[in-house]
């Protein structure tokens, strides 16, 4: 039974009840022998919390190999034969609320989804709140269910009776004075319980009017459940039981305003309800998750009123699935609107109301360019008629065409008007609420976020408590650290002290013991002062049970350079006055600047990972620790060497301390970047400017003139709230970069939440998907004929471009097939000739919602574009190489268009070596930028275009690297002469080395071949700025865009 909510669990027990039902979990040590129990006395047996895999123990019981021996029969469990009752019943439940069962576990069991539907949960909770509300009638309703029970009963009794006369009678029945009446006495009391069901159904029919008043309230609570549940999807850690959410329901109708006119009554039930779910639910998501969450509340909301179409929020969050036709209009503002905005366009016209759209959108194509310019697109006014004829909702879809890096204030400003302001500012954390709400069989539990540390806190708030000292026992979890933390609890059960477990998620195998500890915490073993902490990191493995009973918290530390730096000066080391006014000797004059500077790098490092890929390859979780190390080694070498060693501090603070994260030698440079800013002569004097160029911030993030700790943390305070990209080192279309990072992220997050995206599939949903496959299956061309190229294109020596051809159609042509093949099966499974399995369940999921399908993506090469722009890339790549087939070697060549980057590269550098004798170790190339697009082939080496820059573009006049202009993000490289040359004889000059990566995440792992499955090469690119400038820009190269 599939029983997240544990419907299942209460029903099988208390159905059981009188048999003395038998219940155990596999994680208990004595399992076996209880099974045996149950088979041997034919008692029911409810396995409880099973997840995918069975224990192999059940094998005989699943499967009822019961056979006879000594002339009983019996079963074999494990190593031991037991005598077999036929009486014996066996339950089995599971909490995980979308379990994939193998097909040999399948066919054993009868699977039976418990999983509360949205009619029962509106059910239940109208019982509820009828019975708050209106007690008298939830009692009559009771009544009338128990004596309708009854009736049939007593029915059923009569009809038995009936039977047992007329096959027991013999020879005529009318000569049967007994069967006449018991006859006669049946039909008296069937005509009895006949009247009594008439007058019960008018009762019933006149409560059950009354109760429909109430039903706006349930209604819209059952809505608010399934909008919480699904946030499980989300992040593990966000589990909710439906015992705590009817608690919570119970206690909203208790605090709602009161109001003798009904309608007034149901209005306050609505609003407290909702508020108090967000207000709960929030206390325990991440800062990222709060706005999802009004979001998603807000549109499930509409969904129910039917204010919100379904089709078109799909849309807002996908962009719309399908290919545009060829024969669609064509981009009008070319100059300004992206090919991608604009096919999400004419995919917007689709939907009623749009038609319009794209036709109006040429012919005011002005107006359109200022909203597109404005600096809050969502405040302003659309173009003509659209901005009476759309509602809000609609606004933001055209909106998202436009600019999808304003998602973010949209949808603030969307929840704010339809919820109200309180729904988009979340509650401030209090421990003081949370730990109101607990109790000692409720653990308390803190999800960590990275750098956060609660330990303080806590300490502090059990001191107020009068559970300081040794009243609070706290152990940090980890090998061995199990049977200490079990006695800790066991002790503090009794003597009612608190006990702090701390990294849960790094004790993964000891979290079944956890939880069986939990479930034996009762209020009559526990003593009411107890408390169970818990902290954990998010992780998949810790107790689902533990997470629904328990309260949740998260309390992340402030956003923004200036709260962290200010976080940095209130903790220890640097807010102790003998640590911070201690240092004494020569180089006591550096001690305060360079502690600053520190503080300052320090928080420079852990914001730079909101902008995500441009900040940093890989978002390292640089913490606290980091910072304190390297303040004490900043203290110790500062106290021990007669200079300022900035060279070691440089090394132990930048390769050691924070470098020692570091994984990613792209990274590493930027480390070693950010921190010269820092630990350098210059910055240690007073007004010394951190922030570069001529911004109005370089005069704001300066070396402050300060002496006490006080003044040092009064100057941070004068630092602005919201830092600008360029503090960081970044340009400010970074800012550019991290709104759309956001926005990716609120929309894959949402999407995760939608169980029914796309219009809940149905005829219009397989309709849809059938269009989109044979669309797509259409446009692929036939496999290539390796045969006939190789014929073409023989294998020689001199020309290693051939064998590169060879590969690359070899890679596509898997690549093609498994496309073809899975749009087939998908087409086939629609119309019900082959099985929807999961693989093809999540194709068609990935087609609807416009999205790269998984199952491609594994024989494809990398690739970060929605489908539509996935497809159209592939159809350009396979026309590039039949081009290659049809006329011969290409001029130039479209470096975006290889599977494998690298193979082609490695191929112009053989091509020399072999030409001219030397070894291919001693080849490399100069890579030249051209003005303009030359004629024929060259000399040596190979012509390419297809590269982007993205942090940064290539000045034409200057034939130099020059900043980006604003908005534009992604800007062409010009073409390329990639020219392989001796390495004594690469000629020396001013440049940056430019990492060129395939596509914008950057990061990727080493493959078999040894090379990395992202990073190509480094595009040594001429330039009249330092190295660091450029890398603190985090300025790259790549092959593709995002869309």
């Amino acid at each position: 039974m599939i029983d997240p909510q544990e419907q299942a669990n209460k029903w099988v027990k208390n159905m059981e009840k009188a048999n003395s039902m038998i219940t155990f979990k596999l994680t208990d040590g004595d399992f076996v022998r209880s099974l045996e129990t149950a088979v041997q006395f034919g008692r029911p047996a409810l396995l409880e919390n099973i997840n995918e895999e069975m224990d192999p123990v059940l094998e005989p019981i699943l499967l009822k190999q019961v056979f006879k021996s000594g002339g009983v029969m019996s079963i074999r469990l494990g190593d031991s034969t037991v005598e077999y009752n036929k009486d014996f019943k066996f339950y089995v439940t599971t909490k995980l609320r979308n379990p994939h069962y193998m097909p040999e576990v399948s066919v054993k069991v009868t699977l039976l989804n418990f999983m509360i539907t949205p009619e029962g949960l509106e059910d239940q909770l109208l019982g509820i709140v009828v019975a708050k509300e209106r007690p008298e009638l939830e009692e009559e309703k009771s009544r009338l269910i128990l004596e309708a029970a009854e009736n049939k009963r007593q029915l059923k009794e009569i009809e038995d009776k009936i039977l047992k006369v007329l096959s027991e009678s013999e020879g005529n029945i009318l000569d049967d004075q007994s069967a006449i009446d018991v006859l006669s006495s049946s039909k008296r009391i069937s005509d009895d319980i006949a009247q009594k069901q008439k007058i019960a159904e008018a009762t019933t029919q006149r409560l059950d009017k009354t109760r429909e008043g109430y039903q706006p309230v349930a209604f819209r609570s059952s809505i608010l459940f399934f909008c919480i549940a699904e946030m499980g999807n989300v992040d593990p850690m966000y589990q909710y039981s439906l015992a705590w959410y009817i608690t919570l329901f119970m206690r909203a109708i208790d605090e709602a305003e009161p109001s003798k006119v009904i309608e007034e009554r149901l209005e306050h039930l609505q609003a407290q309800n909702t508020i108090a779910a967000y207000r709960n639910v929030c206390r325990s998501l991440y800062e990222t998750h709060k706005l999802l969450f009004s979001f998603v509340m807000c549109t499930n909301i509409m969904r129910g009123a039917n204010e919100l179409d379904g089709d078109l929020l799909t849309f807002f969050l996908t962009g719309g699935a399908g290919l545009v036709s060829d024969d669609a209009p064509k981009n009008p503002a070319k100059e300004w609107l992206t090919e991608n905005s604009w096919a999400m366009m004419l995919r917007l016209s689709e939907f009623p109301g749009f038609g319009l759209l794209p036709g109006d959108f040429g012919k005011q194509a002005n107006e359109w360019h200022a909203i597109f310019e404005a600096p809050e697109p969502h405040l302003m006014p659309l173009p003509g008629h659209w901005n009476d004829d759309l509602n809000d909702f609609q606004t933001m879809c055209v909106l998202r065409c436009l600019r999808p890096d304003k998602v973010i204030p949209m949808v603030t400003k969307f929840v704010g008007d339809h919820l109200g302001q309180s729904f988009i500012e979340p509650p401030p954390f209090s421990l003081e609420d949370c730990f109101a709400d607990s109790s000692a069989f409720a653990p308390l539990i803190f999800i960590l976020s990275p750098g956060q540390d609660p330990m303080t806190e806590l300490l502090k708030f059990a001191e107020t408590r009068g559970f300081g000292g040794k009243r609070t026992n706290a152990i940090s979890l980890g090998q061995g650290q199990g049977p200490i933390a079990q006695k800790l609890i066991t002790d503090a059960l009794s003597n009612g002290s608190w006990v702090v477990l701390q990294n849960c998620h790094l004790s993964t195998s000891w979290m079944p013991t956890l939880e069986k500890i939990c479930e034996e915490i009762t209020p009559d073993r526990a003593s009411p002062d107890f408390r169970l902490w818990l902290t954990s990191s998010p992780s998949k493995h810790f107790p689902v049970s533990i997470l629904q009973n328990g309260v949740k918290m998260t309390n992340e530390p402030p956003k923004g350079l200036r709260a962290n730096m200010l976080g940095s000066f209130i903790t220890d080391p640097i807010k102790d006055p003998e640590f911070f006014d201690g240092v004494a000797g020569d180089n006591a004059w550096a001690w305060k600047p360079m502690l600053f500077g520190l503080v300052f790098f320090h928080a420079v490092m852990q914001e730079r990972r909101t902008f995500g890929p441009i900040g940093w390859n890989i978002p390292y979780e640089f913490n606290n620790t980091d910072l304190r190390i390297s303040v004490r080694q900043l203290r110790l070498f500062l106290e021990s060497y007669a200079q300022v060693p900035f060279e070691a501090l440089e090394y132990c603070t930048g390769e050691a301390n924070y470098g020692g994260r570091v994984t990613d030698d792209k990274d590493r440079r930027c480390t070693m970047a950010i921190l010269h800013r820092y630990f350098d002569p210059e910055a240690l004097a007073p007004g010394h400017s951190f922030c570069a160029g001529e911004s109005t911030d370089a005069k704001l993030y300066i070396q402050p003139v300060a002496e006490t700790h006080e003044e040092y943390c009064a100057a941070v305070r004068q630092l602005p709230m919201l830092a600008s990209p360029e503090v960081f080192g970044l340009h400010p279309n970074a800012a550019i970069t991290k709104d759309l990072k956001e926005t990716r992220e609120l929309f894959e997050a949402c999407l995760l939440t939608q169980s029914s995206v796309g219009g809940g599939g149905g005829s219009s949903g397989d309709a849809m998907l059938t269009r989109i496959a044979e669309d797509i299956s259409s446009k692929l061309p036939e496999d290539y004929d390796l045969e006939a190229v190789q014929a073409i294109f023989p294998v020689d020596p001199m020309q290693s471009m051939n064998t590169v051809l060879e590969q690359e159609l070899t890679r596509f042509n898997r690549l093609i097939v498994i496309v073809r093949a899975s749009l087939n099966n998908l087409k086939k499974a629609i119309k019900g000739l082959v099985v929807m399995d999961a693989e093809l369940e999540a194709l068609a999921t990935a087609l609807l919602q416009g999205a790269r399908p998984a199952l491609w993506m594994k024989r494809s090469y990398p690739s970060l574009k929605p489908l539509g722009s996935y497809v159209a890339d592939l159809l350009r790549r396979l026309e590039f190489l039949q081009n290659w087939i049809d006329h011969g070697m290409p001029d130039t060549y479209w470096l975006s268009g290889f599977f494998f980057t690298q193979a082609f590269l490695t191929g112009a550098k053989q091509n020399f070596a072999r030409k001219h004798a030397v070894s291919i170790d001693q080849v490399d190339f100069s890579y030249n930028v051209l003005d303009e697009t030359p004629a024929g082939t060259p000399e040596d080496g190979v012509y390419v275009y297809g590269i982007f820059l993205e942090g940064a573009r290539f000045n034409k006049d200057t034939a130099l690297l020059g900043e980006s202009e604003p908005k534009i993000l992604l800007t062409d490289l010009p073409m390329m002469w990639l020219r392989p040359q001796n390495v004594t004889d690469l000629p020396e000059v001013p440049h940056y080395s430019c990492p060129l990566y395939k596509t914008s995440d950057r990061r990727g792992t080493l493959s078999t071949t040894g090379h990395s499955t992202n990073f190509v090469m480094y595009l040594k690119l001429p330039s009249d700025q330092p190295q660091s400038h450029w890398v603190l820009r985090g300025v790259a190269g790549l092959t593709q865009g995002d869309d």
